[in-house]
């Protein structure tokens, strides 16, 4: 039965029809929020797919607000759906970490351990010397795709506890300074195909 057939049926419950806003608000939230990020990534392609049917979902259950314009359970079934389809989308972003990031570690001794921590672990680093407010200090920059940052900052962290470190977003990065071997996860393997929108940047 199509999903539209099922929203005007009149013999549903009454609270069949705020479950059903409530669900498409998290899908269409949810949608949403990791389009805004895909965005901020220049993967237009993507990005512009996942529009089309976050506003049709959008529109599906707005329609239903208009027609039930005195339920209140619709209009609060419509505002939990917004905040909830804001939690799952956020978390759904974490878990896919897309893109890639800059590191920036400042540590107050010599990094030969740390240095040569990293790049047996295949990282690319760039590290310079540096006078801080209390001395020398050594500054390491590097640049990871987010699945793997977590793994970075442990062994930063395993070095020196008291290590400063910023992180930064990253909107594009040539592969030679991205952490060798194949991309994780089943979403790079999808997005392969419309990397040619990036090109020519």
């Amino acid at each position: 039965m199509p999903l539209l057939a099922l929203f005007s049926m009149p013999e549903l419950p009454w609270f069949v029809i705020p479950v059903l806003i409530f669900l498409a608000r998290i899908l269409d939230v949810s949608i949403g929020t990791i389009r805004i990020i895909l965005v901020a990534r220049d993967m237009r392609a993507v990005a512009s797919i996942m529009g089309f049917f976050e506003v049709l979902i959008w529109l599906l259950a707005i329609s239903q607000i208009m027609q039930n314009l005195t339920s209140w359970e619709n209009y609060l079934a419509y505002a939990a759906g917004f905040a909830m389809g804001t939690w799952v989308g956020m978390t759904i972003e974490r878990k896919l970490a897309i893109g890639t990031q800059l590191v920036r570690v400042i540590v107050a001794e010599k990094a030969d351990d740390l240095l040569e921590r990293l790049i047996l672990q295949g990282y690319q680093v760039t590290h310079i010397l540096a006078e801080g407010g209390f001395g020398p200090v050594t500054v390491i920059f590097l640049i990871v795709r987010r699945a793997e940052l977590q793994k970075v900052i442990t062994t930063i962290k395993n070095f020196d506890p008291n290590a400063f470190y910023t992180i930064e977003d990253v909107r594009a990065a040539r592969h030679s300074t991205v952490t060798p071997g194949k991309q994780k996860g089943w979403l790079p393997r999808v997005l392969g195909p419309f990397q040619w929108w990036r090109k020519g940047k």
